[in-house]
């Protein structure tokens, strides 16, 4: 089976949420909204999901391995549902009149980022189901999301435990940035590094590496674009349900429509004279 230590890989993403969102989240976790608790609960709950999929498919239990993969498909709408509340916590606090000058500096930054990673989870999860007949493909394209989540947490762990590592070091707000676009080019050279060592079923690296280069880009430079501002402006007036409810539908098109996509089709048997 391909990755065979891939259950290691997917514990130290849990391993580094825990650790960066520890004072921000679990300690305090009585005290924050119910956003974070769908966030932080349908992502740990993916990550735990992929570490049994991935220890029953090597202990060739595949039965097993079939029905926890059925259960993605109620799983992954909540995990988009869980990005698309925190977008929506923040774009409320971005619109708020008191608004402070992080929120107002990074809140666009925030929610550019946000989308991509939701864009990405849509894509990666669509073609690990299109590809699930060809293990290599499938298993890469379900342990590449993982790295999507790995920027927002190590960027947290970078600015509370390893300062050092920012050694661009910005002024003001614009520091957390620094530690993000960090974070996501980390995780580019270790997605670029597994495709070189399997270029022929490398595809789900290079695409992994493709959103999170984009989402360091974008994030970066969002504070210096007055029309992702706007946007993000303009989406924090639309109400909540509608855009979770969207996020939902999302989630589960991308199910269907990857599921639909890995159907063999039947053979057409040419017509005898």
């Amino acid at each position: 089976m391909p990755y065979r230590q891939a259950h290691y890989f997917v514990g130290f993403v849990l391993l580094v949420i825990m650790t960066g969102f520890w004072m921000s989240y679990f300690a305090v976790a009585g005290s924050v909204p119910v956003a974070f608790h769908v966030h932080a609960i349908s992502a740990m709950t993916w990550l735990a999901l992929l570490i049994a999929q991935h220890m029953t498919i090597n202990r060739r239990a595949n039965a097993l391995h079939r029905q926890m993969g059925r259960a993605s498909f109620v799983l992954f709408p909540f995990l988009i549902l869980g990005f698309m509340m925190i977008i929506n916590v923040t774009a409320a606090g971005y619109s708020a009149p008191d608004a402070g000058e992080f929120i107002q500096m990074l809140g666009p930054s925030f929610g550019i980022g946000m989308g991509i990673a939701i864009a990405a989870y849509i894509t990666l999860f669509y073609l690990a189901l299109k590809n699930r007949r060809n293990i290599k493909l499938h298993a890469g394209y379900m342990l590449a999301t993982p790295l999507i989540l790995f920027e927002s947490p190590f960027s947290r762990v970078i600015g509370d435990y390893l300062p050092w590592m920012n050694v661009i070091n910005s002024e003001g707000p614009r520091n957390v940035l620094d530690t993000i676009v960090i974070s996501d080019g980390l995780a580019i050279l270790f997605a670029l590094a597994l495709w070189a060592m399997n270029r022929k079923h490398g595809a789900p690296w290079l695409v992994a590496a493709g959103f999170m280069g984009l989402q360091a880009v974008a994030m970066w430079v969002a504070p210096d674009m007055p029309l992702i501002g706007a946007g993000f402006a303009a989406y924090a007036a639309i109400p909540p349900a509608v855009t979770l409810a969207l996020g939902v539908v999302a989630g589960g098109a991308a199910a269907c429509l990857g599921w639909e996509a890995g159907k063999v089709r039947p053979q057409r048997v040419p017509a005898t004279a």
